[in-house]
């Protein structure tokens, strides 16, 4: 108890109790810089969830609209202190609502000059402007035909303010601004940073447009991963360098053993003919002396396979990527779901971050092993 009150007391040190028996609590919550009167009153058993919260009329329009959440939080929260941090934060949101909901509107200039500004840039590259100005999406093709959007955030100070812009780029958009800066300034540093990424976004559509990539499902152009389907529950998962995007990328292999070990015999033996001139497929086809199963002749259900312990191909966005090392069996299963059948089984063993078991779809002593670090 002493420990609690102490911490409320460094917490809120403006709330103080009125009396011995420490039921009636009186003072003041800040937030943003201000204090707003509250009493708290609690039954003799100071049980939280049957007392009563008595508010400043200015503390109690500001929370107008939040008294279920203050009711439910009072109802579940341990102790005082942790109702106050809670109701603290509460404040804080609430009054940062209400700053965005009653900030002044820009001047008529504010309008006008965004108008010439997107007039100037073309009509024809706006994809969206909300009616208060402030949420403005442009779109650039690149060298190859492909659409990027870039999504801006003005604030009310524009252009004394750099707007905050949302790119799906695989590295960080960083706009140099000045007060003087406009629309067209950030335009022109969008299509260079589009400019400087096509030969990354060229590297991962010829994956996608030629292989059967497993993960992810509809790859962002942001992202700078593929797991490509190398035959029956056996894939290679790559991470490209956008900076460098023809230089050899991570590389690990998914599947049973006695299929992944020739395979990364052959990356170690034939990694010196990686030719950066070269596409990354092309160069994966001739360091892995494989041919990457074709999408014009086999389907994607012909690499998928459900997990032999769910039952289910997709678990929460992941697919099965652990694999039987058993050749007559090889049934993969979600990460997951091996991890935690394992842990489950009293045969089970662990070296470091490695778990050793029997497999449970073919039922023979073959030993699956799992990386625990993965399912914290």
């Amino acid at each position: 108890m002493a420990v609690t009150e102490a911490s409320l007391l460094r917490q809120c040190p403006l709330l103080l109790p009125q009396n011995r028996s420490k039921t009636v609590y009186e003072g003041f919550i800040s937030a943003q810089g201000r204090d707003f009167h509250l009493k708290v009153v609690l039954p003799e058993d100071l049980q939280l969830k049957n007392a009563r919260l008595l508010c400043s009329w200015q503390l109690r329009t500001i929370l107008n609209g939040y008294h279920q959440i203050v009711q439910q939080r009072m109802q579940h929260s341990p102790d005082l202190m942790s109702f106050m941090m809670e109701l603290k934060m509460l404040l804080e949101v609430a009054l940062k609502n209400r700053q965005e909901l009653y900030a002044p509107p820009p001047p008529p200039q504010f309008y006008s000059s965004l108008i010439e500004e997107i007039g100037t840039l073309g009509w024809d590259r706006l994809v969206y402007v909300d009616t208060c100005f402030s949420t403005i999406k442009l779109k650039a093709e690149d060298a190859s035909g492909r659409e990027h959007l870039i999504t801006l955030k003005l604030k009310a100070k524009y252009p004394a303010e750099s707007p905050d812009c949302f790119v799906d780029f695989p590295v960080p958009f960083s706009a140099s601004w000045t007060p003087q800066s406009s629309l067209i300034s950030i335009y022109s540093q969008f299509l260079a940073a589009i400019e400087s990424l096509k030969a990354f976004w060229d590297v991962m559509d010829e994956i996608d447009e030629k292989t059967w990539v497993l993960e992810p499902e509809k790859p962002p152009r942001s992202a700078t991963a593929r797991r490509i389907a190398l035959g029956n529950n056996v894939s290679i998962n790559i991470e490209v360098d956008p900076r460098h995007p023809t230089m050899l990328p991570e590389c690990f292999f998914l599947g049973a053993d006695h299929v992944v070990k020739p395979l990364g015999i052959k990356l170690s033996r034939n990694i010196h003919l990686w030719d950066p001139e070269n596409s990354v497929l092309q160069n994966l086809k001739d360091v892995l002396e494989i041919d990457f199963p074709a999408r014009a002749i086999l389907e994607k259900s012909d690499f998928t396979m459900d997990c032999g312990i769910c039952y289910a191909y997709q678990l929460d966005g992941a697919i099965p990527d652990q694999v039987c090392d058993n050749s007559q069996c090889g049934q993969p299963f979600h990460q997951i779901c091996l991890y935690e059948w394992l842990r489950g089984l009293l045969t089970s063993r662990q070296s470091f971050n490695i778990i050793f078991g029997e497999c449970p779809y073919c039922s023979k002593v073959s030993k699956l092993l799992i990386t625990s670090h993965k399912m914290s």
